[in-house]
């Protein structure tokens, strides 16, 4: 990939962790135990910080604002991860997630575009050609709404012939984040 200095969008639960649903305490990450860094994930960050890429994790994480962790939890969770990737030769350059709930109706909660606004302004970078890499139909419309292309990855809440119906298709899907990286790279 080139020029060096490209951004990559992560979402968390279900490309780089085991998406929590249906096996934690709430369906959310709410504990350092049951954040299961995925097949291949330190391989990939490991491949992207070798190329030049910049690595942005964008989130829901609305357990936040339904009180089953708190965003000091979070935070903890957050830099615990961030210190695993590093130690495997990978990067997070930022992580931004929103807390709300979807009642809330705020304007960083995926699919809308508040946090990827948020991170271009923080981290003052150019998002042309940037990619967002989900594991849900709401990462893709996001991703979408943003301008940016998307990739889905079967690792976590979507199929491939849930993909294939949607309205708003990927532009492309791989079966993790992984091969979706190695594709990018053009390994």
């Amino acid at each position: 990939m080139s020029p060096p200095d490209k951004v990559i969008f992560l979402d968390r639960d279900g490309v780089i962790n085991k998406d929590p649903g249906g096996w934690t305490k709430y369906d959310y990450v709410a504990d350092w135990r049951d954040f299961q860094i995925l097949p291949g994930v330190f391989e990939a960050l490991k491949l992207l910080k070798a190329n030049g890429c910049k690595v942005v994790i964008i989130s829901n994480q609305a357990g936040v604002g339904k009180g089953y962790f708190t965003e000091d939890g979070l935070k903890a969770i957050d830099q615990k991860m961030r210190k695993r990737i590093v130690a495997h030769g990978g990067d997070i350059e930022a992580s931004y997630y929103c807390v709300h709930t979807p009642e809330a109706d705020c304007g960083c909660r995926k699919p809308k575009t508040g946090l990827f606004e948020r991170a271009g302004k923080k981290l003052n970078m150019d998002f042309s050609g940037a990619y967002f890499i989900g594991d849900t139909r709401r990462d893709v419309e996001a991703g979408r709404r943003a301008g940016l292309k998307t990739i889905l990855v079967l690792t976590g809440k979507a199929s491939r012939d849930e993909a294939e119906a949607w309205g708003e298709k990927p532009d492309h899907i791989f079966e993790n984040l992984l091969e979706a990286v190695r594709w990018l790279l053009k390994y």
